[in-house]
Protein backbone atom coordinates (compact mmCIF):
# COMPACT_ATOMS: atom_id res chain seq x y z
CA UNK A 1 0.00 0.00 0.00
CA UNK A 2 1.54 3.53 -1.16
CA UNK A 3 0.97 6.85 0.18
CA UNK A 4 1.33 10.05 -0.76
CA UNK A 5 3.21 11.13 2.84
CA UNK A 6 1.79 15.09 2.17
CA UNK A 7 -1.38 14.03 3.19
CA UNK A 8 -3.12 13.13 6.54
CA UNK A 9 -4.12 9.52 7.78
CA UNK A 10 -6.87 8.30 10.08
CA UNK A 11 -6.17 5.45 12.50
CA UNK A 12 -8.33 3.77 14.63
CA UNK A 13 -7.44 1.25 17.27
CA UNK A 14 -9.12 -1.14 19.73
CA UNK A 15 -8.41 -2.47 22.40
CA UNK A 16 -9.85 -5.74 22.63
CA UNK A 17 -9.75 -8.02 26.12
CA UNK A 18 -13.39 -8.79 26.99
CA UNK A 19 -13.15 -9.20 30.73
CA UNK A 20 -9.75 -9.80 30.77
CA UNK A 21 -9.36 -5.83 30.48
CA UNK A 22 -11.48 -4.90 33.31
CA UNK A 23 -11.72 -8.14 35.93
CA UNK A 24 -9.68 -5.89 38.92
CA UNK A 25 -12.38 -3.39 38.54
CA UNK A 26 -15.49 -4.39 37.71
CA UNK A 27 -17.13 -7.86 38.14
CA UNK A 28 -19.22 -10.20 36.09
CA UNK A 29 -22.51 -9.27 37.29
CA UNK A 30 -21.98 -5.41 37.33
CA UNK A 31 -20.50 -5.42 34.46
CA UNK A 32 -20.95 -8.86 32.38
CA UNK A 33 -23.60 -7.50 29.86
CA UNK A 34 -21.22 -5.10 28.53
CA UNK A 35 -18.80 -8.17 28.11
CA UNK A 36 -21.41 -10.20 26.91
CA UNK A 37 -22.80 -7.94 23.99
CA UNK A 38 -18.95 -7.59 22.30
CA UNK A 39 -20.18 -10.40 21.13
CA UNK A 40 -22.38 -9.03 19.00
CA UNK A 41 -21.02 -5.59 18.58
CA UNK A 42 -17.63 -6.56 17.31
CA UNK A 43 -19.21 -7.94 14.41
CA UNK A 44 -20.87 -4.93 13.39
CA UNK A 45 -17.90 -2.77 14.20
CA UNK A 46 -16.34 -4.74 11.18
CA UNK A 47 -19.11 -4.16 8.83
CA UNK A 48 -18.79 -0.60 9.57
CA UNK A 49 -15.28 -0.36 8.30
CA UNK A 50 -15.85 -2.73 5.39
CA UNK A 51 -18.68 -0.17 4.45
CA UNK A 52 -16.27 3.06 4.89
CA UNK A 53 -13.08 1.50 3.93
CA UNK A 54 -11.63 1.78 7.60
CA UNK A 55 -8.00 -0.12 8.32
CA UNK A 56 -8.28 -0.75 12.07
CA UNK A 57 -5.84 -2.20 14.35
CA UNK A 58 -7.66 -4.57 16.58
CA UNK A 59 -5.07 -5.19 19.82
CA UNK A 60 -6.21 -8.47 21.13
CA UNK A 61 -5.25 -10.10 24.73
CA UNK A 62 -3.94 -12.75 24.24
CA UNK A 63 -5.70 -15.19 26.06
CA UNK A 64 -8.36 -14.76 23.94
CA UNK A 65 -6.87 -16.54 21.69
CA UNK A 66 -7.30 -19.63 22.84
CA UNK A 67 -10.41 -22.37 22.02
CA UNK A 68 -10.33 -23.50 25.75
CA UNK A 69 -9.30 -23.67 29.11
CA UNK A 70 -7.06 -26.69 28.91
CA UNK A 71 -5.25 -25.25 25.85
CA UNK A 72 -4.51 -21.98 27.95
CA UNK A 73 -3.42 -23.25 30.90
CA UNK A 74 -1.06 -25.33 29.17
CA UNK A 75 0.63 -21.99 27.13
CA UNK A 76 1.40 -20.04 30.12
CA UNK A 77 4.29 -18.24 30.98
CA UNK A 78 7.02 -19.34 33.11
CA UNK A 79 7.66 -15.99 34.70
CA UNK A 80 4.57 -14.12 35.45
CA UNK A 81 4.04 -10.45 37.33
CA UNK A 82 4.29 -10.18 40.76
CA UNK A 83 2.41 -6.71 41.79
CA UNK A 84 2.41 -5.42 44.90
CA UNK A 85 -1.39 -5.40 44.37
CA UNK A 86 -2.20 -9.10 43.69
CA UNK A 87 -5.36 -7.55 42.62
CA UNK A 88 -4.01 -6.75 39.18
CA UNK A 89 -2.80 -10.31 38.19
CA UNK A 90 -5.38 -12.68 36.58
CA UNK A 91 -3.17 -15.43 37.21
CA UNK A 92 -3.55 -17.98 39.88
CA UNK A 93 -6.98 -18.15 41.96
CA UNK A 94 -8.95 -16.28 39.25
CA UNK A 95 -8.05 -18.52 35.99
CA UNK A 96 -9.09 -21.44 38.76
CA UNK A 97 -12.08 -20.00 40.02
CA UNK A 98 -13.56 -17.70 37.37
CA UNK A 99 -12.40 -18.67 33.73
CA UNK A 100 -14.97 -21.00 32.34
CA UNK A 101 -14.10 -24.10 30.23
CA UNK A 102 -14.49 -22.45 26.53
CA UNK A 103 -16.75 -20.72 24.23
CA UNK A 104 -19.85 -20.46 24.22
CA UNK A 105 -20.43 -21.67 28.09
CA UNK A 106 -17.94 -18.75 28.90
CA UNK A 107 -18.80 -15.41 26.70
CA UNK A 108 -16.70 -13.33 29.41
CA UNK A 109 -13.31 -14.89 28.29
CA UNK A 110 -12.99 -16.22 24.92
CA UNK A 111 -12.55 -14.56 21.88
CA UNK A 112 -11.04 -16.99 19.25
CA UNK A 113 -14.15 -16.92 17.34
CA UNK A 114 -14.13 -13.30 16.92
CA UNK A 115 -10.21 -13.44 16.29
CA UNK A 116 -11.11 -15.20 13.33
CA UNK A 117 -13.55 -12.93 12.33
CA UNK A 118 -11.07 -10.24 12.46
CA UNK A 119 -8.29 -12.35 10.68
CA UNK A 120 -10.76 -12.94 7.69
CA UNK A 121 -11.97 -9.59 7.64
CA UNK A 122 -10.40 -7.48 4.92
CA UNK A 123 -7.69 -4.32 5.62
CA UNK A 124 -7.71 -5.28 9.87
CA UNK A 125 -5.04 -5.91 11.65
CA UNK A 126 -4.56 -7.91 14.71
CA UNK A 127 -1.90 -6.51 17.01
CA UNK A 128 -1.16 -7.44 20.43
CA UNK A 129 -2.70 -6.05 23.89
CA UNK A 130 -0.11 -8.40 25.86
CA UNK A 131 -0.88 -11.71 26.93
CA UNK A 132 -2.24 -11.37 30.34
CA UNK A 133 -3.21 -7.55 30.14
CA UNK A 134 0.01 -7.06 31.48
CA UNK A 135 0.53 -3.41 33.53
CA UNK A 136 3.89 -2.05 32.65
CA UNK A 137 4.30 0.86 35.87
CA UNK A 138 2.67 -1.27 38.27
CA UNK A 139 5.02 -1.78 41.23
CA UNK A 140 5.77 -5.45 41.46
CA UNK A 141 6.56 -6.71 37.86
CA UNK A 142 9.69 -6.54 35.59
CA UNK A 143 11.25 -6.19 32.34
CA UNK A 144 12.09 -10.08 32.80
CA UNK A 145 8.15 -10.76 33.52
CA UNK A 146 7.07 -8.53 30.03
CA UNK A 147 9.88 -10.39 28.02
CA UNK A 148 7.98 -13.64 28.67
CA UNK A 149 4.66 -11.80 28.41
CA UNK A 150 4.94 -10.80 25.07
CA UNK A 151 6.68 -13.98 23.84
CA UNK A 152 3.64 -15.71 24.91
CA UNK A 153 1.16 -13.52 23.13
CA UNK A 154 3.81 -13.98 19.80
CA UNK A 155 4.24 -17.39 20.33
CA UNK A 156 -0.08 -18.52 20.54
CA UNK A 157 -0.70 -15.34 17.30
CA UNK A 158 1.46 -17.05 15.63
CA UNK A 159 -0.26 -20.52 15.88
CA UNK A 160 -3.45 -19.07 14.13
CA UNK A 161 -1.29 -17.76 11.22
CA UNK A 162 -0.89 -14.09 12.69
CA UNK A 163 2.40 -12.36 12.98
CA UNK A 164 1.91 -9.72 16.01
CA UNK A 165 3.54 -6.12 14.67
CA UNK A 166 1.38 -3.35 16.97
CA UNK A 167 1.03 -3.48 20.55
CA UNK A 168 -1.12 -1.54 22.16
CA UNK A 169 -0.41 -1.36 26.47
CA UNK A 170 -3.11 -2.10 28.79
CA UNK A 171 -4.28 0.99 30.84
CA UNK A 172 -1.66 3.39 28.17
CA UNK A 173 1.04 2.03 30.50
CA UNK A 174 3.74 2.78 27.75
CA UNK A 175 6.80 1.99 29.99
CA UNK A 176 9.27 3.51 27.56
CA UNK A 177 12.12 1.20 29.17
CA UNK A 178 10.44 -1.73 27.55
CA UNK A 179 10.30 -0.51 24.05
CA UNK A 180 13.72 -2.03 22.68
CA UNK A 181 11.79 -5.46 24.09
CA UNK A 182 8.97 -4.97 21.81
CA UNK A 183 11.12 -4.03 18.91
CA UNK A 184 13.40 -7.16 19.37
CA UNK A 185 10.79 -9.10 19.45
CA UNK A 186 9.22 -8.03 16.01
CA UNK A 187 6.96 -4.86 17.18
CA UNK A 188 7.01 -2.08 14.79
CA UNK A 189 4.76 0.36 16.24
CA UNK A 190 2.32 1.29 19.67
CA UNK A 191 0.59 3.35 20.59
CA UNK A 192 1.45 6.26 22.96
CA UNK A 193 -0.52 8.81 25.12
CA UNK A 194 -1.65 12.09 23.69
CA UNK A 195 0.97 15.05 24.33
CA UNK A 196 -1.05 16.47 27.75
CA UNK A 197 -0.11 16.50 31.41
CA UNK A 198 -4.05 15.03 31.65
CA UNK A 199 -2.69 11.84 29.42
CA UNK A 200 0.69 11.45 30.49
CA UNK A 201 0.84 7.35 31.80
CA UNK A 202 0.47 6.88 35.21
CA UNK A 203 0.28 3.82 37.33
CA UNK A 204 -3.06 2.98 38.82
CA UNK A 205 -2.53 4.19 41.97
CA UNK A 206 -1.33 7.25 40.70
CA UNK A 207 -4.02 8.32 39.19
CA UNK A 208 -6.18 11.07 40.22
CA UNK A 209 -10.00 11.90 40.23
CA UNK A 210 -8.98 15.47 39.06
CA UNK A 211 -7.39 14.24 35.77
CA UNK A 212 -10.28 11.79 35.05
CA UNK A 213 -12.84 14.42 35.48
CA UNK A 214 -10.41 16.80 33.22
CA UNK A 215 -10.56 14.18 30.43
CA UNK A 216 -14.26 13.39 30.44
CA UNK A 217 -14.32 17.46 29.87
CA UNK A 218 -11.61 17.16 26.94
CA UNK A 219 -14.00 15.32 25.17
CA UNK A 220 -16.44 18.08 25.12
CA UNK A 221 -14.61 21.01 25.14
CA UNK A 222 -11.20 21.37 23.53
CA UNK A 223 -9.35 22.33 26.94
CA UNK A 224 -5.66 20.29 25.39
CA UNK A 225 -5.66 20.76 21.57
CA UNK A 226 -6.63 18.68 18.76
CA UNK A 227 -3.93 16.20 19.59
CA UNK A 228 -2.86 15.50 15.57
CA UNK A 229 0.62 14.27 14.87
CA UNK A 230 2.70 14.86 12.18
CA UNK A 231 4.48 11.80 10.53
CA UNK A 232 6.73 10.06 13.45
CA UNK A 233 9.99 10.38 13.89
CA UNK A 234 11.92 7.01 13.31
CA UNK A 235 14.34 6.02 16.55
CA UNK A 236 16.75 3.38 16.22
CA UNK A 237 15.58 0.09 17.88
CA UNK A 238 12.40 1.31 19.00
CA UNK A 239 8.68 0.88 17.12
CA UNK A 240 6.91 3.74 15.54
CA UNK A 241 5.39 6.05 18.46
CA UNK A 242 1.78 6.64 17.05
CA UNK A 243 0.52 8.60 19.76
CA UNK A 244 -3.54 8.60 20.44
CA UNK A 245 -5.47 11.00 19.91
CA UNK A 246 -9.07 11.15 20.89
CA UNK A 247 -10.49 8.11 23.11
CA UNK A 248 -14.26 7.97 21.60
CA UNK A 249 -16.34 7.59 24.68
CA UNK A 250 -19.36 5.79 24.57
CA UNK A 251 -22.97 6.87 24.80
CA UNK A 252 -24.30 7.57 28.31
CA UNK A 253 -27.89 8.48 28.77
CA UNK A 254 -26.82 11.00 31.61
CA UNK A 255 -24.51 13.10 29.55
CA UNK A 256 -26.51 12.21 25.76
CA UNK A 257 -27.40 16.30 25.60
CA UNK A 258 -23.72 16.94 25.21
CA UNK A 259 -23.05 14.53 22.30
CA UNK A 260 -23.56 16.95 19.50
CA UNK A 261 -20.53 18.81 21.33
CA UNK A 262 -18.63 15.29 21.77
CA UNK A 263 -19.13 14.59 18.20
CA UNK A 264 -18.10 18.21 16.92
CA UNK A 265 -14.73 17.46 19.41
CA UNK A 266 -13.79 14.52 17.26
CA UNK A 267 -15.08 16.00 13.89
CA UNK A 268 -13.02 19.51 14.25
CA UNK A 269 -9.95 17.14 15.24
CA UNK A 270 -10.25 14.90 12.11
CA UNK A 271 -10.73 18.51 9.94
CA UNK A 272 -7.58 19.61 11.57
CA UNK A 273 -5.70 16.65 10.60
CA UNK A 274 -6.70 16.37 7.19
CA UNK A 275 -6.20 20.10 5.95
CA UNK A 276 -2.88 20.46 7.66
CA UNK A 277 -1.63 16.86 6.68
CA UNK A 278 -1.27 15.41 9.73
CA UNK A 279 -2.45 12.01 11.44
CA UNK A 280 -5.31 11.90 13.87
CA UNK A 281 -6.06 8.70 15.63
CA UNK A 282 -9.21 7.16 17.22
CA UNK A 283 -9.66 4.71 19.66
CA UNK A 284 -11.93 3.00 22.11
CA UNK A 285 -12.58 -0.79 23.50
CA UNK A 286 -15.19 -2.92 21.96
CA UNK A 287 -17.24 -3.28 25.59
CA UNK A 288 -17.94 0.05 25.21
CA UNK A 289 -20.30 -0.64 22.65
CA UNK A 290 -21.35 -3.58 24.70
CA UNK A 291 -24.44 -2.06 25.57
CA UNK A 292 -26.80 0.91 23.92
CA UNK A 293 -26.06 -0.37 20.31
CA UNK A 294 -28.02 2.00 18.23
CA UNK A 295 -27.11 4.82 19.97
CA UNK A 296 -23.17 4.11 19.78
CA UNK A 297 -23.05 2.85 16.07
CA UNK A 298 -25.22 5.44 15.22
CA UNK A 299 -22.64 8.06 16.89
CA UNK A 300 -19.78 5.97 14.89
CA UNK A 301 -21.77 6.11 11.53
CA UNK A 302 -21.70 10.07 11.82
CA UNK A 303 -17.44 10.06 12.42
CA UNK A 304 -17.04 7.25 9.59
CA UNK A 305 -19.42 9.67 6.74
CA UNK A 306 -17.02 12.80 7.93
CA UNK A 307 -13.88 10.30 6.87
CA UNK A 308 -15.57 9.93 3.65
CA UNK A 309 -15.89 13.88 3.06
CA UNK A 310 -12.25 14.33 4.48
CA UNK A 311 -11.11 11.56 2.34
CA UNK A 312 -12.58 12.87 -0.88
CA UNK A 313 -12.57 16.36 -0.31
CA UNK A 314 -8.39 16.62 1.52
CA UNK A 315 -7.65 12.80 0.56
CA UNK A 316 -7.21 11.74 4.20
CA UNK A 317 -6.47 8.14 3.93
CA UNK A 318 -7.29 5.22 6.75
CA UNK A 319 -4.42 3.02 7.59
CA UNK A 320 -3.36 0.58 10.17
CA UNK A 321 -0.59 1.24 13.04
CA UNK A 322 1.45 -1.76 11.41
CA UNK A 323 0.85 0.06 7.70
CA UNK A 324 1.88 3.25 8.75
CA UNK A 325 4.88 2.04 10.60
CA UNK A 326 5.36 -0.02 7.37
CA UNK A 327 5.54 3.10 5.51
CA UNK A 328 7.82 4.58 7.35
CA UNK A 329 9.92 1.38 8.00
CA UNK A 330 10.36 0.30 4.72
CA UNK A 331 13.33 1.56 3.80
CA UNK A 332 14.85 1.12 7.16
CA UNK A 333 14.34 -2.81 7.70
CA UNK A 334 14.44 -5.52 5.40
CA UNK A 335 11.23 -6.82 4.24
CA UNK A 336 11.86 -10.21 6.33
CA UNK A 337 11.02 -8.09 9.12
CA UNK A 338 8.60 -5.73 8.51
CA UNK A 339 5.66 -8.72 6.96
CA UNK A 340 2.62 -6.42 6.95
CA UNK A 341 -0.11 -7.14 8.10
CA UNK A 342 -3.92 -8.69 7.32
Amino acid sequence: MQWDRKKGKFIVSLDFELMWGVRDVVTIDNYGEHIRGVHKALPRILNSFSKYNIHGTFAAVGFLFFENKKELLENLPDLKPAYINSKLSPYGDYLKDSLGPGYPEDTNHYGSHLIKLIQSTPNQEIGTHTFCHYYCLEEGQKIEDFEQDLRSAINIAAKRGITLRSIIFPRNQVNKKYLPTCWDAGITSYRNNENSWLYTARSGDNESLTRRGLRLLDSYINLSGYHCVSWPIIEDGLPVNIPSSRFLRPYSRNLRMLDTLRLKRIKDSMTYAAKNNLIYHLWWHPHNFGINHEENFAFLEKILIHYTFLEKKYEFKSCTMSELAGELLKKNINAEVYAGSK
